[in-house]
């Protein structure tokens, strides 16, 4: 059987899956849900096991920190993952959810209700965790998955596969509603890209090539979830220990993800004496900081400080490395922001309610933060329980997609004979 054979094969069988999956109820579901996760932490020892796998072959390919960092698995990050699909089991079911009802003159009853998309395709990188967390939010919202994750992540995402698949099973769901793709070279990829009327959407999440890839060539309607280079911009009227604060989180805490910071915008009324005490703060944290000319007579010469140029200011570094530019005013921070940022989360800090207005107002991103970091633009803080990407698209879903972006409407019309003159 060929690569191309074997994805629609899987394929198909998703596409019966789903339909079989639909009409599970919310308490069919959880179960699921519940079963999983219990059979994830049961698992550890093999799932680590696999992962130690990935990881050693990474660390041989010379795979950099950020990615190391994103593949590696432990007990605790387990543990996390299984807390995931709880907590995303204790969520409100959104299928059957009425959007809007009403009773036309004639009498006709109209109602939109969300349904499952059917057949969902993810395709990723590196990370074993958005295994997890797609499967169960494609369990809550009645869709069958096909989980494609990068090579390097391989042997982990084939063991937390097989433990969910059966353990899902076991509980009484579709045996194939939670599959893994054939192969680990692009070609599968292409044939999943290309499963149309198989595959409903595909939602790419990974670096800014693969992203790429998938939007210019799937023929299969797809969900962009988009690259994050994020900015914190520190105001003239920024309280600067709450500004120095948000800074270090916003990139120190996991630099490695997509809403980790990578510039730093800092007004210049503000930057003589906010720039030396953040950069000593974040050069203590190990942050390579990446210096425009204004700032780097601030910021103290040395290893962990060069000259910023161009290609920094588009670059998501998930690494300990931070571009830093200073601005003349707040519209200066939004052009900047709006010529070399991806649209997934910006930062302000200010105390002054009309800096903060004009800085929302004129972004055009996923997701604005005032006086807060940019780690928190993710489906567990914003609530939603695990979620499966962050888009940066303006159709169907924008920001952190949760279980009411995993779901279409269909239009259910009631009448009493009611003929059409």
């Amino acid at each position: 059987m060929t690569t191309e054979q074997e994805v629609r094969e899987v394929a198909g069988r998703a596409r019966v899956a789903a339909a079989e999956l639909a009409p599970f109820t919310r308490a069919e579901k959880d179960a699921a849900l519940y079963a999983m996760a219990d059979a994830l932490v049961a698992a550890s020892a093999s799932i680590l096991a696999a992962n130690e796998r990935d990881l050693a072959a990474g660390r041989e390919a010379g795979l950099a920190s950020g990615m190391l960092d994103r593949l590696a698995l432990s007990e605790a990050r387990i543990e996390g993952m299984a807390q995931g699909l709880r907590d995303v089991a204790a969520l409100p079911d959104p299928i059957g959810e009425v959007v809007r009802g009403y009773t036309l003159p004639n009498g006709l009853e109209v109602r939109q209700i969300r349904v499952p998309l059917g057949v969902i395709g993810i395709i990723y990188e590196a990370r074993p965790n958005v295994t997890v967390d797609a499967a169960g939010l494609c369990v809550k919202s009645g869709n069958a998955v096909l989980l494609r994750g990068s090579a390097s992540a391989h042997h982990s995402n084939v063991a937390l596969v097989a433990v969910l698949s059966e353990a899902a099973a076991k509980a009484g769901l579709p045996a194939d509603a939670i599959q893994l793709v054939p192969g680990v070279d692009r070609e599968s990829v292409t044939h999943l890209m290309r499963a149309r009327g198989l595959v409903d959407v595909i939602i790419p999440r990974g670096g800014a090539g693969l992203i790429r890839n998938v939007v210019e060539n799937s023929i299969v309607p797809v969900i962009e979830t988009g690259a994050g280079n994020c900015h914190v911009y520190v105001d003239a009227a920024a309280d600067l220990e709450m500004a120095t604060a948000i800074t270090l989180n916003s990139k120190v805490q996991r630099p490695s993800v997509c809403n980790a910071a990578e510039t730093l915008l800092v007004h210049a009324s503000v930057a003589p004496s906010f720039l030396p005490v953040v950069a000593a703060a974040l050069h203590e944290a190990g942050v390579t900081l990446h210096v425009d000319s204004a700032s780097a007579g601030f910021v103290a010469a040395g290893d962990l400080t060069v000259p910023a140029t161009d290609a920094d200011w588009e670059t998501e570094y998930n690494s300990l490395d931070l571009a830093v530019r200073v601005v003349d005013t707040v519209d200066d921070a939004v052009a900047h922001i709006r010529r070399w940022g991806s649209g997934h989360t910006e930062a302000i800090v200010s105390g002054d309610v009309r800096a903060v207005r004009r800085f929302s107002s004129r972004l055009d991103s996923a997701a604005v933060m005032v006086n807060a970091s940019t780690r928190f633009t993710d489906g567990g803080e914003f609530g939603f329980g695990a979620e499966i990407g962050i888009s940066t698209q303006k159709l169907h879903a924008r920001g952190p997609m949760g279980l009411p972006e995993m779901t279409s409407t269909t239009y259910l019309v009631t009448g009493d004979g009611h003929v059409r003159q």
